[in-house]
């Protein structure tokens, strides 16, 4: 037979250890169980289960909780021999495992069941009587990679001597040895409070420990603040499954809404992947996951509706919705980003999944499960997906972090051709059919243009299709939203292009169509402007796409490592842009390919003005709203009937444009109040916060929350980002009806109105003598021509400081008004644009405000 201690003793040395080499009498049905503290390298507890004749052994680095919710990680070392219950004293140095080991528990355990089948199945459930440890626990076996020392988790069961970790932490208040006292006699009523061994075990409270504690990554991260917003990862569209399977996980892909739970103990908060918040629309699956009582947390998932024989389907979700019956509803997780304390983003997905099935599985609901991997190869899985009139499988990489944007460490395999449509228009109906006759569909292409991609005829339930006619008529306009070169053969009725419908279809034609449409339904949780013809990537250039970030091991600086076009060559990359940071030229050409996308949301159609910095911070800067853009793809220049009389104003067309501007020097980006669509007429006013000479951070603060209560008096709503530099950016989305003269105007009218109000906070005057002590909110933002820092864009200061959009609950938390600079914008990814998700919704006219504060324009 297999000895079970060969590989411990071929560890030790016994001629120098005093630990036992073997030996230790079996305690048959009264099993014995020990848990050493052992101050090695690093201090952790080792847990000993008698069993097969030996002490099968854990090491628990955190020591056990009496908290359920807590997961200890728990590592399987070496069996050691049952004599190894009694050994307490020091391991030499240079000997394995080094340190002092003292018996901090001892006592015996009761299985549940065969303890041999659970010990081989991973799932070991006993109960311990021991003079510290009561009660039922489990050790739980995590996924088998093929480690050497397999990962578990030790759990505290759900009984009467669970405890919360606020107020009670075993390892804290029950510190010492429990060698003298020998074997636990009969173990103590259920309900009786476990107390010290030892004059030494005196009572001392400790804080709460988390309940992630399973992965060392997570383990190795702070504590994190739960953030107020969080943007998903999303699945890139492929031709085929990957060709190292091993290396992926598969589930099924779900045909619902993405939905991203927020739990922060004070509530929850159901968002959509753009963040809109749909908590009030999802009132039943709120009240369940409440009822389960999970930790804190941002946990991300599919809702669903089923339909009888089981099958999501799409359809039927909408109508959980149209017909206020989503008690239906059915909500997948499959991700955990943030839980019970802990950053878990930069921690390999396995692990995360790991994590989130020791907290749902405790937590049975039929409303909210946990979505289960697949277990076959993915081309089989793809075809019963199809088979069963599924959409398709997701794949995921087992070390993918999770990262907010489209990502290659995610994939998409569909059964067939599916994807989102923007609605332009509509067909009258045939026959007997009532409502419309075909939706008329749209694709944008990356300059904004709306391009005609077909119709769809079939799909329709009837009972739905008047209900649809009267949205499309609520959005009834005379022209043709689709941009010019193709010809509609058919009689149109021209909407405006807000609404999104999921199409199927067969396949697309040579002149950009789709054939064999069938309408699934409309979406509620995209933007027409997010919606692009899919093109699916070739899986076999994922591997490269995706190994930067996989070699890291980290959710953040994706594009700091690279990722730039290959026809965008930086010209003297190492020269030293800011000697406060030691920033370099490529640094900054990578800032501006790492956030390019979030940056476009911003500068879409907005003249701009560029400040280039040759000689970088501190040098000669150049302000320039006109300049050759012919060789220089994606910066163009706009109609010079614009600004009469002036040279054509500049635009960033594109993220590529971004990468030209970067490489020509430009540090900063700046924007004006209006769009080339409407140049004449601005659609928003800009307050900048500028502090005076012997201003603290918490005045401006204070400050920024002021100038929110007056405009909200005013009804107008208000969006806050940081500067880059040492004030705050308060940006007030407006419809364009008034010209530049009346907004400016106005907006100068709220501003004396603030000063006068609050005159021993804010200045009347701009000049810096006017402003000692004091904050200017500078209006002069909002003249024709004038333009502020752009979300995002570099600041020419020492530290190269980013002017980044916060939500207004953040304030409190921010540091100053460069708190995030080209060095540390990958911690912000995740939140990203999110804070002003409701921004482009939100503006309002100005005709009612001005009337409240009795402003003629």
């Amino acid at each position: 037979m297999r000895d079970p201690l060969k590989t411990y003793k071929a560890k030790r040395n016994f001629n120098i250890t005093p630990e036992p080499a073997e030996g230790g009498k079996e305690g048959g049905e009264q099993r014995a169980f020990v848990i050493q503290k052992h101050w090695a390298s690093r201090l952790h507890y080792d847990f000993r289960l008698e069993l097969e004749g030996a002490m099968k052994s854990w090491a628990v680095p955190k020591g056990p909780s009496y908290d359920p919710h807590d997961k200890r990680m728990a590592v399987q070392v070496e069996d050691h021999p049952i004599a190894y219950n009694e050994f307490e004293g020091t391991i030499p140095e240079h000997q394995y495992g080094a340190g002092k080991v003292i018996i901090w528990d001892r006592g015996t355990w009761q299985p549940d069941g065969n303890p041999h089948q659970g010990y081989r199945d991973g799932n070991l459930k006993f109960t311990l009587h021991g003079h510290k440890m009561q009660g039922r626990w489990a050790l739980v076996r995590m996924k088998d990679r093929g480690e050497k020392q397999p990962a578990w988790l030790l759990i505290k069961e759900k009984d009467d001597y669970a405890k919360p970790a606020d107020e009670f932490s075993v390892v804290d208040e029950m510190p010492d040895s429990v060698k003298a006292l020998g074997m636990p006699g009969a173990p103590p009523a259920k309900g009786a409070r476990v107390k010290s061994a030892g004059a030494a075990g005196k009572a001392r409270r400790a804080a709460a420990k988390p309940a992630v504690e399973a992965a060392p990554e997570a383990a190795a991260l702070p504590k994190a603040r739960l953030p107020a917003t969080l943007a998903p990862p999303l699945a890139t569209l492929v031709d085929g499954p990957p060709p190292d399977p091993d290396n992926w996980l598969f589930e099924i892909k779900f045909d619902g809404y993405r939905i991203l739970a927020r739990i922060d103990g004070k509530g929850i908060q159901l968002i959509t992947r753009n963040g809109n918040d749909w908590t009030g629309k999802l009132e039943p699956l709120r009240a369940a996951l409440e009822k389960m009582q999970l930790p804190k947390g941002w946990y991300d998932g599919e809702i669903v509706v089923h339909d009888q024989n089981g099958r999501p389907d799409f359809g039927l979700l909408q109508q959980a919705f149209d017909e206020a019956r989503n008690g239906s509803i059915v909500y997948f997780v499959f991700d955990a980003p943030y839980l019970d304390g802990h950053d878990l983003r930069g921690v390999p997905l396995a692990q995360r999944r790991e994590l989130l099935y020791a907290v749902l599985k405790d937590r049975p609901s039929d409303t909210v499960r946990y979505s289960a991997e697949l277990d076959a190869p993915p081309a089989d899985m793809v075809a019963a997906a199809c088979k069963m009139g599924l959409e398709g499988i997701i794949g995921k990489r087992r070390d993918s972090t999770y990262v907010s944007r489209r990502t290659p460490d995610w994939i998409k395999l569909k059964c067939g051709q599916r994807q989102e449509f923007v609605i332009g228009g509509y067909t009258d109906p045939k026959g007997s059919r009532q409502g419309i006759g075909s939706l008329l569909l749209g694709v944008q292409d990356k300059d904004g243009a709306l391009h005609y991609a077909g119709n769809v005829g079939s799909g329709f339930k009837a009972e739905n299709l008047q209900v649809l006619r009267a949205q499309l008529d609520k959005l009834a306009t005379g022209s043709s939203p689709f941009a010019p070169g193709r010809k509609i053969g058919k009689k149109a009725h021209w909407v405006r292009p807000q609404l999104v419908a999921e199409v199927s279809f067969g396949e697309w034609t040579r002149d950009g169509s789709i054939r064999h449409a069938v309408f699934q339904g409309l979406r509620a949780d995209k933007p027409p402007r997010a919606i692009t013809r899919e093109q699916p990537a070739h899986v076999e250039d994922l591997a490269h796409d995706a190994a930067p970030a996989r070699k890291r091991g980290k959710a953040d600086a994706p594009a700091l490592q690279g990722n730039l076009p290959e026809d965008v060559k930086v010209t003297n990359p190492d020269r030293v842009i800011d000697k406060a940071s030691g920033a370099h030229k490529i640094d900054v050409v990578r800032y501006y390919a790492l956030v390019g996308s979030l940056m476009m949301e911003h500068l879409q159609d907005r003249p701009v003005a560029l400040v280039r910095a040759p000689a970088g911070v501190g040098g000669e800067l150049f302000f320039q709203k006109h300049a050759d853009v012919t060789k220089m793809p994606g910066l163009k220049l706009l109609n010079p009937k614009l600004d009469p009389g002036h040279p054509a104003m500049l635009a960033v067309g594109d993220q590529q444009g971004l990468l030209w501007a970067a490489q020509w020097n430009v540090l900063e980006i700046h924007t004006q109040n209006a769009t080339a669509r409407s140049y004449e007429k601005p659609n928003r006013m800009v307050f900048d916060l500028d502090p005076g000479e012997g201003v603290a951070w918490a005045q401006m603060q204070e400050a920024a929350q002021l100038v929110h209560a007056f405009l909200d008096e005013l009804g107008l709503p208000a969006f806050l980002k940081t500067s880059g530099g040492k004030g705050l950016h308060v940006v007030v989305p407006v419809k364009p009806h008034y010209g530049w003269d009346a907004v400016k105007a106005f907006s100068q009218a709220i501003v004396d109105r603030i000063a006068h109000t609050l005159p021993d906070r804010f200045a009347f005057k701009s000049g810096p003598q006017n402003r000692v002590g004091k904050i200017f909110v500078d209006y002069l933002r909002n003249g024709r021509g004038a333009t502020t820092a752009c979300a995002w864009s570099v600041r020419a200061r020492p530290g190269l400081g980013i002017s980044v959009p916060v939500a207004w609950d953040e304030l409190d938390t921010l540091k100053g008004g460069a708190q995030w600079t080209v060095h540390n914008a990958h911690t912000r990814l995740d939140v990203g644009n999110g804070p002003w998700a409701d921004y482009a919704d939100s503006a309002v006219g100005l005709a009612a405000a001005m009337k409240k504060l009795g402003f003629e324009p």
